[in-house]
């Protein structure tokens, strides 16, 4: 089983990155094995929907990693009560063929007083557009969470990422033993 791990935040000192970073090591102590996509690394170009930006090299691995993948686990910080803007534009080079019928768990990284539950919606709704199955439950990381590396120490917030990780990897399971049937 392969699941792509999106860390969508586009800056260097980033919780998000270490929530994603958390779920990646998880998901490998489950024998999972972990695409990791960062878009502060992995930058991308900016989606204009020009066949063309398919040839670079970055949207090439972010489109092999999502072909490839049975399910996603996607995090983004808040930015103005939506994902980030670097997530939507990796999401926008993707679409239902990468998808469609592929579970995803999300959470995200709360700052600046704000819960973050406005860009938990604004991601489930993105990842529904393109006909993923995003499980119901989600997780908010709040700064407290975080050391001063922005590695997730807080054993409560350990334990909602691995719970998520844990029922994406059950769902995960079960479609694709469903697809094998069909």
């Amino acid at each position: 089983m392969k699941i792509m791990v999106i860390a969508g935040s586009p800056t260097a000192e980033s919780r998000t990155r270490g929530i994603a970073q958390y779920a990646a090591e998880v998901l490998r102590e489950m024998n999972v094995e972990v695409l990791y996509f960062d878009v502060g690394i992995d930058r991308l170009p900016l989606f204009t929907g020009d066949a063309t930006s398919a040839e670079n090299e970055t949207v090439k691995k972010l489109a092999d990693y999502a072909e490839q993948a049975d399910g996603f686990f996607v995090t983004s910080p808040e930015y103005h009560s939506g994902m980030s803007g670097a997530l939507k534009n990796a999401l926008d080079f993707l679409g239902g063929k990468h998808f469609k019928n592929k579970p995803s768990a999300i959470a995200v990284a709360a700052g600046g007083g704000k819960g973050g539950i406005n860009a938990l919606a604004n991601l489930r709704t993105v990842l529904r557009g393109i006909y993923s199955l995003v499980i119901p439950d989600q997780y908010v990381a709040d700064p407290v969470n975080f050391d001063e590396g922005n590695v997730l120490v807080d054993e409560l917030a350990q334990t909602r990422v691995r719970e998520l990780a844990t029922q994406l990897k059950e769902l995960t399971e079960l479609v694709s033993a469903n697809k094998a049937k069909n």
